[in-house]
């Protein structure tokens, strides 16, 4: 395998190969899903361009909403998730649904006396720093166990027109990443969800292939895979630390997790993948390891 650019270690190998992380798919994790106004997570996110879904109530006759109910769920298609507004009315979560509400909290729109307006800068980076930073207390679990996961943080605020009539919340919601662009069903209660076992391989991060080859996919567990990340590395630096150190950080602890789940210590797979400058700087800031599942 030495001399293929795709990115698994075999150990024994003089010249183990690696692969630069790719992003997960929804910006809004480190978002910048990472990915609410998508990356980038997870964790800031992709401002998406007006939905067809949108209201279009003008200002001067635009009615309060109510304000959203923890807990409640949704039944959201991808591009609806990554959406900065949601219409969609809540469905039963006993029933089909891809999303759940795990925080609701109020907008802070007032900065020096000035009133903002819900769709500025300063307004739309509160809620994309505290969505993420609320869901692994939702969830349960550390911040590798989140990571290796594909349970993502994604979030609404009131139009602009609502905003004008009254409403000045927040709402957090989790959705589970299936594949690229496509959500997961959620099932179950997912409040401390990966404090168990069996929600970390439930909502677990797979791939259809070694990581870096031209058939990989990262999918969540529940889908056909023949690989699985199993351990995070990471990065206390306050830079980044160049391409080079990045890809060095990880080999020891990724072949060291390799070994630890092999049936044989003395012949088995791992790999690799660590961040990029521009990942980085969307906020994450730990690599994967990967082994045969």
């Amino acid at each position: 395998m030495a001399g293929r650019e795709p990115a698994v270690g075999l150990l024994g190998e003089d010249d183990r190969v690696m692969v630069s992380l790719r992003r997960l798919l929804i910006a809004v994790a480190v978002l910048p899903l990472l990915v609410s106004g998508c990356t980038g997570d997870p964790e800031p996110r992709t401002e998406p361009s007006p939905s067809a879904s949108s209201p279009t109530t003008s200002p001067s006759t635009a009615k309060p909403v109510p304000r959203p109910q923890e807990r409640a769920c949704y039944r959201l298609t991808y591009a609806a998730a990554v959406a900065p507004t949601s219409d969609a009315r809540g469905v039963a979560c006993a029933s089909r649904h891809t999303s759940q509400t795990y925080a609701v909290g109020t907008l802070d729109t007032l900065v020096g006396g000035h009133l903002l307006a819900v769709d500025s800068d300063h307004v739309q980076a509160q809620v994309a720093a505290t969505c993420p930073r609320r869901l692994s207390g939702f969830l349960g679990g550390d911040a590798a166990d989140l990571h290796l996961s594909m349970l993502r943080a994604v979030w609404f605020t009131p139009t602009v027109a609502e905003s004008d009539a009254g409403a000045d919340w927040y709402r957090c919601d989790v959705i589970a990443v299936a594949s690229d662009q496509h959500l997961s069903p959620l099932s179950g209660r997912l409040g401390g969800v990966l404090n168990s076992a069996a929600g970390r391989d439930r909502y677990g991060m797979c791939g259809t292939d070694e990581p870096g080859t031209p058939d990989f996919v990262r999918v969540i567990c529940t889908a056909d895979h023949t690989w699985r990340a199993i351990a995070t590395v990471d990065f206390p630096d306050a830079r980044y630390p160049g391409t080079g150190a990045a890809r060095d950080r990880g080999q020891g602890p990724c072949e060291n997790a390799g070994r630890g789940v092999a049936s044989d210590a003395l012949s088995f797979q791992w790999g690799y993948e660590w961040p990029t400058a521009d990942q980085w700087h969307a906020g994450q800031r730990y690599g994967l390891c990967w082994a045969p599942d």
